[in-house]
This record gives C-alpha cells, structure tokens and sequence, in this order.
C-alpha cells in the first residue's frame, strides 16, 4: 500500500453531472453498507499512457462524493458537519483504496448525529471491504485458472 499525503484535492472530488450518474445509473456499480453509511463504487475505466500512468501513481487515483439526504437532517449545518466528518475519515484513510482508480459515493442513512469516532469506524469498514473485493478483482485478472481455461 502506497503511501499517500492526507490532502484532499479537487482531482479527488466527483463534481461533474456526467460522473455521478455514470455512478449510479449504469449497472456496472456495486454497494456496500456499514450502518450509518453507505458506499456505492465502481471502477473507472482509464486509456492511459505509461507516462501517465507513471504520473498518476504518484497521485491518488480514487474519487469520491458525500451524500446527506434533506429527510434524514432538516437544517444543512447538521447535513454539512456529517459531511466534514466523512470527508476526514476518507482523507486520513484513503490509502487502501488509492492505487485503483474508482469513484465512491459515501451515502448517509441515519437519522442521528454521529460521534466523528463512529463516523471514521464505519468509512474505514467500508474502505476496508472495498479493498478487499478490488484486491480479489485484480488477483483474478491477473492470474486465470488454468483448469478453466479454454483451448
């Protein structure tokens, strides 16, 4: 695992139209909850060079949005301090998904204000699990099994 500086940059925000719903209306996404939140990623296909991929390396590649829906808080102070704990979870631990180059969308789904301690527990759970899933993804990809292969 690479290691990464704890920025959060503009790169590493999913702002545009095209981007989220690419996110969340093709079928190619998977989601995974960690009660109060929940995750929605998906790989994002990349045509890169080497000498872009030599760049980027250097950078995290995973981008992320936060979402706190209007019926679950009324007033958007409470809605933007959820966010700011979520966004300092992912920017302390987004080390295990940075070297793939995905786009997540952390949902919030609780009616209560979090303490930052569960805030950060969950993300790294969710981090955690989306690690793994993408770390087994590679394994395959990168080593077929010979007794299925076709000849």
């Amino acid at each position: 695992m690479t290691q990464f500086r704890p920025t959060l940059s503009k790169s590493e925000r999913i702002y545009h139209r095209k981007a989220i719903d690419a996110l969340f209306k093709e079928g190619n996404s998977h989601s995974m909850s960690a009660f109060p939140l929940r995750a929605v990623y998906m790989l994002i296909p990349t045509a890169d060079s080497d000498a872009q991929q030599a760049e980027k390396t250097e950078r995290p590649q995973a981008k992320f949005l936060i979402s706190v829906p209007k019926h679950c808080f009324r007033r958007a102070v409470k809605r933007n301090r959820i966010k700011r704990l979520v966004r300092e979870a992912f920017r302390h631990n987004k080390g295990l998904v940075a070297q793939w180059p995905l786009a997540i969308a952390f949902i919030w789904m609780d009616r209560r204000m979090p303490t930052a301690a569960m805030v950060n527990k969950s993300v790294v759970n969710l981090l955690s699990r989306i690690h793994e899933k993408m770390a087994a993804t590679a394994e395959e990809t990168t080593f077929p099994d010979p007794l299925n292969s076709d000849k």
